[in-house]
């Protein structure tokens, strides 16, 4: 999340250096930890994700490397090292799906991506019931199928994402949530696909 309300998300986009340094399940699950959780230590990451702290130390160090995560020294007691994400959203350069050499990593990172997605689902769909009545209303699980031009779909797209940006860090409306911490974190994901259909 941006780091002060109304700020613009900072974006890395990916270039084939940066893609094979990402292209890694546990690394795009160190970086997604986080970038939706905040600042937190190697220790503190492998429980969470139930990975050894090795691992998570050595993956973030790797990360560290391609320059999307940092020290976060304020946070830091001691001999403890916490890390933070450097930038906020990640973009993906569909380029990189069509050249040979970037082909395999762009595989894995898109792969990774859908399952993560998958599984975010799959715990909202476990845990729905403890969740209150109007969140429960407030969640979504909608599909539709439309016809449009390559061209289309790319605007629509650019649509979406502007009005979801527009949501960022607003503050509560009286009239909708007086409540002081009614707030959740909310996820949205798009998945905007072309289909082959028999004519």
């Amino acid at each position: 999340m941006p780091e002060k309300p109304g700020d613009q998300p900072s974006v890395r986009t990916l270039d084939a250096h940066a893609l094979r340094g990402l292209a890694h399940p546990l690394r795009m699950r160190l970086l997604s930890a986080l970038r939706q959780n905040g600042p937190a230590t190697a220790s503190q990451l492998a429980e969470r994700l139930g990975e050894s702290s090795g691992a998570t130390s050595y993956h973030l160090r790797q990360l560290a490397a391609h320059g999307f995560v940092e020290d976060a020294p304020e946070h830091g007691k001691g001999r403890e090292r916490w890390w933070k994400a450097s930038h906020d959203v990640t973009s993906f350069d569909e380029g990189l799906i069509h050249d040979p050499a970037t082909r395999s990593a762009a595989d894995v990172f898109l792969a990774e991506v859908a399952t993560i997605h998958t599984q975010e689902l799959t715990t909202w769909l476990a845990t729905a019931h403890e969740w209150p009545t109007e969140w429960r209303g407030a969640s979504d699980l909608s599909d539709f199928t439309l016809r449009l031009t390559a061209a289309q779909s790319h605007e629509l797209i650019g649509k979406m994402h502007d009005l979801i940006n527009s949501y960022r860090d607003l503050p509560p409306s009286d009239a909708d949530d007086p409540a002081p911490g009614s707030t959740e974190t909310v996820r949205f994901h798009t998945h905007v696909i072309p289909r082959r259909t028999a004519e």
